[in-house]
């Protein structure tokens, strides 16, 4: 029953964060910008985490462990924007499959990073994790060039991300390494309105999305997988946690309006599968999830 109420609480936390994309596109519309939209998510999100973490009698971390966290908030905070960003020059559906070849990427670089030999299995997902792209793009994305490119960037971020701070986050914990991380990112997208000005939602759906963002999709997202994560293995959270994908993917259709085509159907499958061979295969699981919940 323990680890039916975790496979339950890890997918609703992909659920939760697969709905994050979806209200980025409600705001913009209702005119706010990603920095914008960013700054406010996390100003919502970081005292809601901050009081649970006090709540729950977590230790906060302090020194060097503290400055590394603030700093691999930097990195997230870079994940993040390209991510959002990407979301305002391209489709949901294109810009979720594409940033999903992260974790190829840390497979890529894990033989120097992380002392960890390439597989037949990961050569396979590699594979895979390219035709899939491939076809997600495919050949009339001409015109979204721009987020094509910051959604590989974004991914390109979150595997340093994880070669680099997966050893603070398994020293601090992972809830109060995210916290840390979403603290600094507030702070990073404040300085960063501040320089830029303030680009705010015109009506109430638009203040509805990002305040939905923050406290479920973000927060209670959060909440969810890390519950979840106590009653089943990291290895098998990661698989359901692709389930993420088929959320953004349906709700961009249903909610947005965008088409999706055989061919790409064909990309984002071979892209899930390749992450769930990848989650099987045992590397940093753990890790991958975190920062990808925090990047969401």
């Amino acid at each position: 029953m323990d680890r039916l109420i975790g496979v339950f609480l890890v997918t609703l936390s992909a659920i939760l964060f697969g709905t994050n994309p979806i209200f980025a596109r409600m705001s913009y519309d209702a005119g706010a910008n990603p920095g914008s939209y960013l700054f406010i998510r996390f100003l919502i999100a970081a005292p809601v985490m901050f009081l649970i973490l006090m709540a729950r009698g977590y230790v906060f971390p302090r020194g060097k462990l503290l400055i590394a966290l603030i700093l691999i908030g930097g990195i997230s905070a870079g994940t993040t924007f390209c991510f959002y960003t990407a979301l305002h020059f391209a489709p949901v559906n294109l810009i979720i499959v594409i940033t999903y070849m992260y974790p190829t990427i840390v497979t890529l670089l894990s033989p120097v990073f992380l002392k960890q030999a390439i597989t037949g299995f990961k050569i396979v997902a590699l594979l895979m994790t390219v035709v899939g792209i491939l076809f997600a793009i495919g050949i009339d994305s001409g015109g979204y060039a721009l987020g094509i490119i910051l959604a590989m960037v974004a991914a390109i971020f979150q595997s340093l991300f994880l070669i680099l701070g997966g050893l603070s986050i398994q020293k601090a914990g992972p809830f109060p390494a995210t916290t840390i991380i979403i603290l600094s990112s507030a702070v990073i997208y404040g300085i960063y309105v501040s320089a830029q000005g303030l680009q705010l939602p015109m009506n109430i759906s638009g203040w509805f999305a990002i305040t939905a963002s923050a406290l479920f999709s973000t927060s209670l997202g959060l909440i969810s997988f890390f519950a979840g994560l106590k009653r089943i293995d990291t290895a098998n959270a990661s698989i359901i946690s692709t389930f993420e994908v088929v959320v953004t993917v349906a709700l961009a259709i249903i909610i947005l309006g965008e088409t999706l085509s055989l061919l790409k159907i064909l990309g984002a499958c071979l892209v899930i599968l390749a992450v769930v061979i990848l989650a099987k295969s045992e590397y940093k699981t753990a890790q991958v999830k975190i920062s990808h919940s925090i990047s969401r």
